[in-house]
């Protein structure tokens, strides 16, 4: 049996986490194979949506991608901004639990880390995002060890602070540090 391939990417803003689609109404979207030469039966561990950019591991290895997307408890950080002077409370509520929509029902989501920071030092977006000049743009951390689907997004919606730009900089151990956006790096292992 061949030796399995891990990657860590920085997932740019604009791509959909996957490798095929099934034309998604709004015409073409980009795909992680335009990054580079992956392997055949590369598949991404967890997704970013479309909007959202940073850490993605990608593995030919479906036992190490279910153990970090289900099984491991593995944390993943995001830094999310902001639209609006996120309030001491609305933290509290983050941190505690928020209800949101999830498969046409409503889900309560797990405890998480949720801390104000200063802003990152991140490359721009390729697409604008308004600036403070319309309001507040403030920057969060937000680590949890779930993910459903837009979770972060709706999660910041529910207590009245929608999310501006989503990146994920860490996953378990690993870091985005200081990669580059479209970044590809094959790793030795993810776990």
């Amino acid at each position: 049996m061949s030796e399995h391939h891990h990657f860590i990417i920085y997932k740019p803003y604009g791509f959909l986490s996957q490798f095929i689609t099934n034309q998604i109404k709004g015409g073409k979207h980009k795909l992680l194979g335009e990054l580079y030469d992956f392997p055949e039966k590369t598949m991404a561990v967890g997704r970013l949506d479309v909007k959202s950019e940073g850490l993605l591991l990608l593995t030919t290895d479906g036992k190490v991608s279910d153990f970090i997307t289900t099984k491991g408890g593995v944390e993943k950080e995001y830094y999310v901004q902001l639209d609006g002077a996120i309030t001491a409370e609305a933290i509290e509520q983050l941190q505690n639990g928020v209800e949101i929509g999830f498969d046409g029902k409503k889900y309560m989501t797990q405890p998480c880390k949720v801390e104000l920071i200063d802003t990152p030092d991140l490359p721009e977006r390729s697409k604008k995002i308004r600036d403070a000049r319309h309001g507040p743009t403030p920057w969060i951390s937000v680590t949890l060890t779930e993910g459903k689907f837009r979770q972060v997004r709706k999660m910041t919606s529910a207590v009245g602070f929608p999310t501006l730009r989503l990146v994920r900089v860490r996953v378990g151990d690993i870091l985005l540090g200081n990669m580059q956006v479209g970044e590809v790096r094959e790793v030795e292992e993810l776990i």
